[in-house]
């Protein structure tokens, strides 16, 4: 997921040099607005897999349905 891949990069960014606090915050933002979108967009999809691409991710369909229906905000 986006998370374990930007948490090094966003350290990266503040070990190279100290980013001012909004600039900061507004990265923060930036990394939690594109985590919440790849979540909204992965969960539509997966309320759109017919039952034979369920099973070959090894999913049944009332947990694919249960994890389609969480809100982006929710990990």
């Amino acid at each position: 997921m986006t998370s374990t891949t930007q948490a090094p990069l966003i350290a990266y960014l503040d070990a190279q040099r100290p980013l001012p606090p909004q600039s900061a915050f507004a990265l923060r933002i930036a990394v939690a607005l594109a985590k919440w979108s790849e979540r909204r967009r992965t969960r539509r999809a997966l309320a759109q897999l017919d039952p034979h691409l369920l099973r070959d991710i090894g999913l049944e369909r009332h947990v694919a349905y249960k994890e389609a229906r969480r809100m982006f905000w929710q990990s």
